[in-house]
């Protein structure tokens, strides 16, 4: 006897789970265009049985051509979280298995089942634009030749307007070197681009439109006086003392960016990182020989880095006007300064902030002073510490969260609910939120960049930060990027965000945030809900009101 329910994309399964203690979905509704995630947690009740059988999912109805199945897989965490940032609302804190990886189905589209475990088989529906507006009937079941073992059925409700596109700014920091690692390829080499551009793909595909450019190689996550693999776009020689610049590599990434979706291009930091005190690591060709120019030992706005950047930037954003995206660009000066390091900060940004007015310049902080002070333009303040920001009413305000926000607020943690990583969609839409980043999309190194790290193996980056926090996609073993639930759940929250948008141009946003909160109680940033009950009801309200504003 097998046991199955279909249950929200949300909820996440381990091995001992009672599937009886799960709330079946009956019920569903969806947009137009949009995306669709469900579960069929499953679960061998049979102690007559084989320790592990072989079943044929199978899904069936007017929905089934556009659905894809998946399993979902276990990954172990040795740190789930800091323990000394932990709330009530996270699933455990405890060492062990976590649901987390969207693995292709193995043996030619089966899935295993096992007396008294619990397993997931994962269903995405992407909802055509142009799918009839209805109630369809949904069945997916475990078959055995011909015999179902066991079916699970929801109905589906296509609301008759279409899902909108997302209006932020949304990246995930993509971190060439670590595919080009990971796969033992050469950087920049045929096969580390045709990597890249399937990982940048799978990013476009949930979401992410605005991809981190490595003009140079980025100062990120590297130990003081340390480097990381270089892996640089732009060209640089060095002849008689006179710079000239090479975009051969850039405009490759350009083109590819342009393929797969990507709409705004992320400057690598022209300043190193938790400070600006130093220059990037930069190689040049000079006077015929290949050599590292400037890095650690550079000071940031030294005369020689200062003549550099100048210019260098006047050539870039030249040859980017030539191609019709100078104003797609968003630049950074460092990552994470501290209020100690304001001073180097402003003196740092001084060098280039006349080249770049009229640009995005935007770092993340937390330190209201950058802004208060006129030093910053973008604040982006993680969602931590956004609330002097949203007092301040800062325009076009983004907001970031990484492995030190763990009390409260969302985050994207394996051990967090999966309602916590997706109520962000509700804090976006309230609080006009413009963009919002995340350090990384495959960071596949330990702290400081110092080795290569297996990410099925290690999710902690060697006990650098709590599991789900270096990345949210997995390598493949040919190439593709893996999914992650928590991807998923991101993803959803960017839709919800976009349903949101819609049901503000027919009733005003005053309204909109008036409905969700009569569900869920007040919506700010140091409030998640952990249940998914909690979030679905509000996603339906909203398409309720959508369905009554069409006529559907």
């Amino acid at each position: 006897m097998i046991q199955a329910k279909l249950i929200p994309s949300l909820d996440k399964c381990f091995p001992g789970t009672d599937i009886a203690g799960l709330s079946a979905i009956e019920e569903i509704s969806v947009l137009r265009g949009e995306r669709l995630s469900l579960q069929l947690a499953y679960r061998g009740k049979d102690p007559t049985k084989p320790r592990r059988e072989w079943y044929t999912p199978r899904v069936s109805g007017r929905l089934a051509e556009y659905a894809r199945l998946r399993l979902v897989d276990f990954v172990p965490s040795l740190m789930p979280a800091y323990p000394d940032r932990v709330d009530d609302n996270y699933l455990s804190t405890e060492p062990g298995l976590y649901p987390d990886l969207l693995s292709e189905l193995p043996m030619r589209g089966m899935v295993p089942v096992l007396s008294f475990q619990t397993r997931c088989l994962w269903i995405t529906i992407e909802i055509p634009d142009d799918l009839p507006g209805g109630t369809y009937e949904l069945e997916v079941g475990l078959y055995s030749g011909d015999t179902a073992a066991a079916t699970a059925t929801a109905r589906v409700m296509v609301i008759p307007a279409r899902l909108p596109e997302g209006k932020m700014y949304v990246t995930q920091w993509l971190h060439c070197d670590c595919l080009a690692d990971y796969y033992s390829v050469g950087i920049f080499s045929e096969r580390h681009w045709g990597i890249i551009e399937n990982f940048v793909r799978t990013a476009v595909a949930n979401g992410i439109n605005t991809l981190l450019t490595p003009v140079f190689t980025p100062p990120l996550d590297t130990a003081v006086g340390g480097e990381r693999p270089t892996v640089q776009l732009v060209g640089v020689r060095v002849d008689g003392g006179e710079y000239s610049f090479d975009y051969t590599k850039l405009d490759r990434w350009l083109d590819m960016c342009g393929r797969t979706g990507i709409k705004y291009f992320e400057i690598s930091h022209l300043f190193t990182q938790w400070g600006a005190a130093h220059a990037p690591k930069i190689v040049a060709t000079v006077d015929g020989v290949e050599k590292r120019i400037f890095g650690w030992d550079t000071e940031a706005a030294g005369p020689e880095y200062t003549r550099f950047l100048r210019t260098f930037i006047p050539d870039f954003l030249e040859h980017m006007k030539s191609r019709g995206l100078d104003k797609r660009c968003i630049f950074h000066i460092s990552d994470e300064p501290r209020l100690e390091h304001l001073e180097q900060y402003a003196k740092s940004r001084a060098v280039v902030a006349d080249l770049l007015d009229g640009y995005t310049v935007a770092d993340a902080l937390s330190s209201f002073e950058f802004w208060g002070r006129g030093i910053v333009s973008t604040p982006i303040p993680s969602n931590n510490h956004i609330e002097p920001f949203l007092k301040a009413k800062v325009p076009g305000l983004w907001t970031y969260y990484c492995c030190s926000q763990g009390v409260d607020v969302s985050n994207r943690f394996f051990a967090m609910p999966g309602a916590r990583t997706r109520a962000i969609g509700m804090q976006f839409y309230k609080y006009d939120i413009a963009g919002f980043l995340q350090w990384g999309y495959n960071f596949y190194f330990n702290q400081f960049s110092c080795d290569r790290v297996n990410p099925y193996l290690d999710s902690t980056g060697g006990y650098f930060v709590p599991s789900g926090d270096a990345y949210s996609v997995y390598p493949s073993h040919d190439g593709r990027a893996l999914e992650s639930m928590r991807i998923v759940h991101f993803f959803e929250a960017l839709q919800d965000r976009r349903a949101m948008d819609l049901c503000g141009q027919y009733y005003g946003k005053e309204r909109v945030v008036a409905e969700m909160e009569r569900i869920i109680g007040e919506i700010k940033f140091s409030k998640c809900p952990g249940r998914s009950e909690e979030l679905l009801a509000v996603r339906e309200r909203i398409n309720q009101l959508i369905s009554e504003a069409v006529g559907g």
